[in-house]
């Protein structure tokens, strides 16, 4: 065989394995935008967002002024820091710098987090439903994040790098979901104001 022929039963082979993933993804998210066994508590959260005497703080979370949500502007820094963590944690000497951007990272939450529920508040059932998993996702991410911290400051950096590691994965499944509910159900923009 020529060193320059492509090996196809390789490429199918990898084809096939994203393809029935990429399937049993989209089966997944469908049958949670159609189960309803959250929806009292949805409904429930969504009333009490949509109660909080916010005035004209709700527009600017929401994003209006830009034109779209602002949610996915702020998730940049707990995303970038924490991805730039598990870069250094990877590279010899760079232990504080991954303890400094992993705290850094956490502190970004909450207004990505306050800017999301205000969003969310407003979802029809189907993106509700996936939305909330993203939320609880992020929950688990903030969780392995909030341990990882406290094992990077005890010294234990092999711990709190097994940790971070944690938390990209349920970072990366947070993503996702938050993708499908931005474009796949095509939430989004808001009228500028």
């Amino acid at each position: 065989m020529n060193e320059h022929t492509l090996d196809t039963s390789t490429t199918a082979g990898h084809t096939a394995a994203l393809d029935t993933a990429s399937a049993w993804w989209l089966t997944a998210l469908d049958r949670l935008e159609r189960t309803t066994v959250a929806d009292p508590a949805i409904k429930v959260l969504q009333r009490g967002i949509r109660s909080l005497p916010l005035g004209g703080m709700r527009d600017l979370l929401r994003g209006r002024p830009l034109g779209h949500p602002v949610h996915p502007v702020l998730v940049q820094v707990p995303i970038g820091c924490w991805l730039s963590a598990a870069v250094l944690d990877v590279v010899p000497g760079a232990r504080r710098a991954a303890t400094t951007l992993t705290a850094v990272g956490l502190a970004g939450v909450a207004p990505a987090a306050i800017a999301g529920w205000a969003d969310w508040a407003d979802l029809p059932p189907e993106q509700a439903r996936v939305g909330l998993a993203h939320a609880v996702s992020n929950v688990a991410a903030v969780a392995c994040y909030t341990v990882s911290l406290t094992a990077r400051l005890r010294g234990r950096a092999a711990k709190g790098t097994l940790w971070s590691w944690g938390g990209l994965t349920a970072v990366a499944v947070s993503g996702a979901l938050g993708g499908h509910v931005a474009y796949r159900q095509a939430v989004g923009a808001h009228p500028a104001t």
